[in-house]
């Protein structure tokens, strides 16, 4: 099984390729370049599906060392390429994110731009016709496999746009190389990219253009602004680097919702040792690769083509940790180059003949060996594991044998696509979809109690399938499923329709069946998923702070229970004391299972008007500190007690490990 949820997606997308059979609206990714790649591989190899998603990464990542040795050959400089491709295909972060499991887009990620600046330097330098034509098709192919890479292609065409404009503006060549590459990277589809790239190189060929160069570079920045210009790039960064906490979408009700980015942890903010480490494997390391990047550039200007790959890695020590795996080629080539200019260097030292080889090529591998080790060592020590381990598989399988294909199971986005590919079921949020505005009604449904969240459950299902029939001219399609929810119950305030799921208000007719899927590993993350729906969505303003705490480092004292973080429990008194703050405990629970594995629960009750509860799960080792509002919410009652109405719910699968129910309403 593979080690990343995102590869689930494509998974998703090669299996219903295969199979011939997808549901309407699912959003598996049929038409995606990596889920047919998969989907290829698996038609024409003997191996099983899931043995071939499991080493691909591997192997297709591995290719980075081709353009790795290309680079340093149109440098007449081969030995640099090779030195740089051992230290790239296993530096730190690169290998992390293409190592045997990893199976996701980054396994052709910085392969494809490795390509494209390999291509660039070679149109630069030589200024061959062939060129051009490779540097689109690249810039096409990157695209197909990445839709995101848009900003990286900008940043190569800006470049070169730059050095023509400084210094070689009535270069024919170069005002060839930008125009083909706006073509190529026009916002239409890779086919019509394709079809034009190929027709304008042809007249390029034929040179019944020359004459009229300006105005066509004129045309192709036109045409690449009427179909996006900058606005992906500026959407990229609005969501990595210009991020706000809270996001709030103009519409009829001005609506604001928590940003996703703010809990995305490959978003966040990394200390620079790691931002090094995952670059170059260490510190020093790094340092000397950009020391010998700017070597590298003195002597070989052309090398300044790297900078874009450079500034998104860079991009990391803002952006998160997910770009530094961008600097990894340039930066090799940088480190590469420093150890062969001081090999050079010893020259002047060392009489020519056989000592002056064995002495040179003695230093260039012990170099070489001193740069890949820290990166050997890292890969030793990390072990990844499966996204869900087998039990967890099987529950999935559960939900397959009683669902349909177009059934919705609501859980948290992280689990959204290993659900649709195991259950083969539809989610209303996953690792794409999960903006502020849907995560929403999930968080309530999670977060509240049962009858308001099983309400809320049958809404956000049908307006989701509503709004995929929606036409983009109507006014309902850019608006949310909560908001079109509050004005469609006749309120303009969102706290009022939500109030209003508490009454006996009129649901939409049932089209399909929800199952609720809930993990135990959904408790880490819990007080995260509060919130999203823990926000006055008319003002942007915290409703409340709901108290969550969640320990497996505690200790048993006589009277009292170390809870760690300085939260102590006193049994006999029933007071909690949280710092140097007592507050008193209104219940005190204990659950487990027994060798039926059937669920045992205990309650005493301490203080009945307390506002804080404590539970031992004591098959999990781990307590429970939280407030009423915790207490009461849908996840905590149905996964941690059982305690379901059943009215509303039927248990499909009580297991310890995960629970899924039914919605009845």
């Amino acid at each position: 099984m593979i080690n990343t949820n995102d590869g689930y997606y494509w998974a998703e997308g090669a299996r219903d390729i295969l199979r011939g059979v997808f549901e309407k609206n699912s959003l598996s990714p049929v038409y995606s370049t990596p889920a047919w790649l998969t989907a290829f591989f698996a038609y024409i190899l003997p191996f099983s599906f899931e043995t071939i998603i499991f080493y691909m990464s591997a192997f297709l990542s591995s290719l980075i060392v081709v353009p790795m040795i290309l680079i340093a050959n149109s440098l007449k400089r081969a030995e640099i390429g090779f030195v740089a491709a051992l230290l790239a295909s296993i530096a730190w972060s690169y290998y992390n994110r293409t190592m045997v499991g990893y199976y996701d887009t980054d396994m052709l990620n910085i392969v494809l731009p490795a390509f494209l600046l390999w291509s660039l330097i070679l149109a630069i330098k030589t200024h061959e016709e062939k060129y051009l034509l490779f540097t689109a098709l690249e810039i096409i192919a990157y695209r197909a496999w990445y839709p995101q890479s848009y900003s990286l292609e900008f940043s190569f065409f800006g470049l070169i746009f730059l050095y023509t404009l400084i210094f070689e503006r009535k270069n024919l060549y170069n005002l060839k190389l930008l125009s083909i590459m706006l073509f190529a990277m026009m916002g239409l589809p890779g086919i019509v990219r394709f079809v034009v790239v190929v027709i304008i190189f042809m007249t390029y060929r034929s040179k019944k253009l020359d004459s009229y160069m300006y105005y066509l570079l004129g045309t192709a920045f036109v045409m690449f602004m009427l179909t996006g210009g900058f606005n992906p790039t500026w959407e990229q960064l609005k969501g990595y680097v210009f991020k706000d906490s809270i996001e709030q979408v103009n519409s009829v009700l001005n609506l604001h919702f928590f940003s996703v980015m703010q809990t995305v942890r490959e978003a966040g903010h990394i200390p620079f040792t790691t931002f090094a480490n995952r670059i170059s494997g260490h510190t020093i390391t790094f340092v000397l690769s950009v020391i010998g990047y700017i070597f590298m550039v003195v002597r070989y200007p052309v090398m300044l083509l790297g900078l874009p790959l450079i500034g998104l890695g860079f991009l990391a020590m803002v952006g998160g940790l997910r770009f530094t795996i961008y600097a990894v080629p340039p930066l090799a080539c940088g480190v590469s180059y420093l150890i062969f200019a001081c090999s050079d260097y010893l020259k002047r030292f060392l009489v020519n003949g056989k000592s002056n080889f064995v002495i040179r090529s003695a230093f260039v591998s012990i170099c070489t060996v001193a740069i890949l080790y820290p990166n050997i060592q890292h890969i030793i020590r990390y072990k990844v594991p499966t996204v869900f381990t087998k039990q967890e598989v099987k529950i999935l399988e559960k939900i397959n044998s009683v669902s349909s294909k177009k059934d919705y199971v609501v859980s948290w986005w992280d689990y959204g696509y290993p659900l649709r590919y195991y259950g083969d079921v539809k989610t209303l949020i996953d690792g794409g979809k999960h903006s502020g505005a849907v995560n929403f009604p999930v968080s309530y449904i999670l977060t509240n109690p049962q009858k308001s969240a099983a309400k809320l459950a049958r809404l956000d299902v049908e307006y989701t399938e509503k709004h995929f029939n929606l036409k983009e001219d109507n006014p309902e399609y850019n608006r949310s499923n909560i908001e079109n929810m509050t004005l469609d119950y006749g309120f303009k305030d969102t706290n009022e329709f939500l109030a209003s799921l508490n009454t006996d208000i009129k649901l939409p007719k049932k089209t399909r069946d929800i199952y609720i899927y809930l993990p135990f590993r959904m408790m880490g993350i819990f007080p995260t998923i509060t919130r999203f729906s823990d926000l006055d969505l008319m003002s942007g303003n915290t409703i409340r702070r709901p108290f969550f705490y969640q320990t497996n480092r505690f200790r048993f004292g006589k009277d009292v229970v170390n809870l760690g973080n300085g939260v102590l429990f006193y049994k006999k008194t029933g007071m909690l004391k949280v710092g140097n703050q007592q507050v008193p405990v209104k219940e005190f629970y204990i659950t487990a299972y027994d060798k039926n594995k059937k669920l045992i629960r205990q309650r005493q009750i301490l203080h009945k008007d307390a506002n804080i509860s404590v539970i031992f799960m004591r098959s999990y080792n781990t307590f429970l500190v939280l407030d009423n509002d915790m207490l009461n919410s849908l996840y905590i009652q149905l996964f941690v007690f059982e305690h379901y109405n059943k009215n509303l719910f039927k248990p499909i699968v009580l297991s310890p490990i995960a629970k899924v129910f039914k919605l009845k309403i």
